[in-house]
């Protein structure tokens, strides 16, 4: 079973107050995905985690139909970590990338491999670098498709 399933079924029962299932279920994810993906966060429909090592805080909101590559980190920047993204929808963050602070990811974006996100990124962009700076910037969501993600992903 995939860990956004798993994650469902905790976050079910962390939203019922089940005590001890929800907690049953992370340390499975962690234990089969080697990956942090806490009961508490709020991940949309369509959400996809492509693969292990991905570290997430507690209080992120991932919007629908986010691919989230292997290795990613997602979180806040200081020792407290209560300043923690938010992520729009039809985002695609490859493999390695780190989204940190208080920042807001757009609609339809698209970060690089390795890419340091620590700010603010509008809608219908790609992102890459270290730190991370738009590359390009589609003018509509009608032009930003799967075809646009591997023209540019190529070369990542």
């Amino acid at each position: 079973m995939d860990a956004i399933r798993l994650h469902g079924i905790a976050r079910y029962f962390y939203l019922k107050k089940v005590p001890l299932l929800p907690t049953v279920f992370q340390k499975l994810i962690w234990l089969l995905h080697k990956s942090r993906v806490c009961k508490e966060i709020e991940i949309g429909r369509g959400t996809r985690l492509m693969g292990g090592g991905v570290m997430m805080n507690h209080r992120i909101k991932i919007g629908k139909n986010v691919f989230i590559g292997e290795g990613v980190g997602i979180g806040g920047r200081g020792l407290a970590g209560s300043d923690v993204p938010v992520i729009g929808n039809n985002v695609h963050i490859a493999p390695g990338a780190m989204v940190l602070g208080p920042i807001t990811i757009g609609d339809n974006v698209a970060i690089g491999a390795n890419a340091v996100v620590i700010k603010s990124v509008p809608p219908n962009c790609f992102v890459a670098g270290c730190p991370a700076k738009i590359i390009k910037q589609v003018p509509s969501a009608e032009n930003f498709n799967a075809s646009t993600f591997q023209e540019y992903f190529q070369y990542f």
